[in-house]
């Protein structure tokens, strides 16, 4: 008995929940915003782009410090942390950062993500590495953006660290030891899921000098005490810690729709795959988390939605009016290019215009067909890795709209599954966390985490529409083939 705390640092905010150990019952918590970072320009130079890009790391511990505000964490015996992945804290030797922390989706570092692919010899060479090619978010592009860009702060960078490994240090009272697990390492683009180890080299080969890396931990394994005596697990990246708190499994696919859609599965197994389209991470029970991302998922509704003069709720109520095929309407909804297929300089296309398919209704289902089908074609690329999906999470605040949960069973071709609202990433650090603790005391194996209850939601069967779904896929291949001949090679 008892009760144990997770913290969610995302990119926005703190969020804490108090949870008790035994039935993982939230009895308390707590929520902080971020202090707003900076924003940098493709240049570097701070200016117009508007994306958040660079923070102070100090302005995560204020967030914490005002998220556990009125008595929050009073009582608790350990704490898990999950944080916001893809961040660089660059420390000097003395531990202090050498500049802001870079996090976010920082597009300055696009060339120097080309630079490293060529630098290895090509995407095949990162895949066999470490299971993934460099992407302008992960720490290793950012390594070399720093480079060269900012040389005199790159020659004082003496180690470097993720978000939740800095917060865990903090926490522990900065001690000489620094940590991380292996799924937030497995992000860094120097890490092998593989291998299970540290790609020392590729590190530097990005900052043009060798770096300290944090010492990995497993699952179950704590970081350390407190000065207080208080327990600090491993902690992981969100994308971990939100599957674990979901209770996803083999067998279990998560589909999360945002701007952009990614699709990741547990797996016994780390998977490289030559052109990179999946991203081989390790999830933080001690299996694999293979990741398949899109860049087009709810971009593609919104853009339909501002052409219709409607909200992405009546864009759902037109769609549903609509009958499957969309009148043979078909939308390739590669509004940004696209990493899967990967075809990054394309644009969108509309196919199959015909008198009786200009109504608004046809191109309102044809959105979310094309957006579904889009991430069909995603968890395909896992399917054909072997990776058995029998049931689907449906992530995102799409994963309400009527169209969405109508469309997405016969689509996706298995059970979805609706989540109730709740932040399964703090709710994945907590459950670590409690792990952790009943292993300290020798009451949990390292091998079997707690056993919570899974989260309740609504489950949508694909049913008797399951052969109309792979109809609608078929159709949408086709046009998908005949505008990008052998896209998925």
């Amino acid at each position: 008995m008892g009760t144990v705390a997770g913290l969610d640092s995302s990119s926005e905010y703190t969020r804490i929940v108090v949870c008790d150990t035994d039935t993982g019952a939230v009895v308390r918590q707590g929520y902080a915003p971020h202090p707003a970072p900076g924003s940098g320009g493709e240049d570097g130079t701070g200016a117009a782009a508007g994306r958040r890009t660079e923070t102070d790391p100090q302005a995560w511990l204020l967030s914490l410090g005002d998220a556990a505000a009125g008595g929050v964490l009073e009582g608790v015996q350990a704490i898990g942390v999950s944080a916001q992945q893809n961040g660089l804290v660059a420390l000097d030797e003395a531990g202090d950062p050498v500049r802001p922390a870079l996090v976010g989706n920082d597009r300055r570092a696009q060339t120097a993500a080309a630079d490293l692919v060529d630098a290895l010899g090509g995407r095949e060479a990162w895949a066999q590495a470490v299971g993934a090619v460099p992407q302008a978010a992960q720490p290793v592009a950012k390594l070399r953006w720093l480079a060269r860009h900012e040389p005199e702060a790159a020659r004082r960078v003496a180690e470097v660290l993720q978000p939740h490994d800095w917060l865990v240090w903090q926490l522990l009272g900065r001690p000489r030891r620094r940590t991380t697990d292996r799924g937030d390492a497995s992000g860094t683009g120097y890490w092998s899921a593989a291998t299970e180890s540290w790609r020392a080299d590729l590190a530097e080969l990005a900052l043009g000098h060798p770096v300290r890396l944090p010492d990995v931990l497993g699952p179950a394994e704590p970081a350390g005490h407190t000065p207080e005596g208080l327990l600090i697990s491993a902690g992981t990246g969100e994308t971990m810690a939100a599957a674990f708190g979901l209770g996803v499994g083999p067998g279990d696919a998560v589909v999360s729709l945002g701007a952009s859609g990614s699709v990741f599965s547990v797996h016994h197994q780390a998977l490289a795959e030559p052109t990179g389209m999946i991203t081989s991470l390790a999830d933080a029970t001690g299996m694999h988390l293979p990741v398949v991302h899109t860049l087009n998922a709810v971009r593609a509704l919104r853009g339909a939605a501002e052409l219709l003069g409607t909200s992405l709720e009546g864009l759902s109520e037109l769609a549903l009016t609509s009958t499957p095929g969309s009148h043979g309407l078909v939308l390739l909804p590669y509004l940004e290019g696209e990493r899967t297929p990967d075809l990054p300089h394309t644009a969108g296309t509309l196919a199959g215009l015909r008198r009786e398919s200009m109504k608004p209704e046809h191109l309102a289902r044809a959105a979310f067909e094309g957006m579904l089908c889009g991430l069909a074609d995603a968890l395909d690329v896992l399917r054909g890795r072997g990776v058995p999906v029998g049931r689907v999470f449906l992530l995102g605040a799409a994963a309400d709209l009527p169209a969405v949960q109508a469309i997405a069973p016969a689509l996706l071709g298995a059970q979805v599954v609706v989540p109730e609202p709740a932040d399964y990433t703090a709710l994945g650090a907590a459950r670590q966390a409690a792990w952790a603790l009943g292993v300290s005391r020798g009451t949990l194996s390292p091998q079997q985490p707690p056993m919570w209850p899974a989260p309740a939601g609504r489950v949508l069967e694909p049913g008797e529409e399951l052969a109309v779904g792979q109809a609608v896929r078929q159709q949408y291949a086709t046009v998908r083939e005949q505008t990008h001949p052998g896209a998925f090679g």
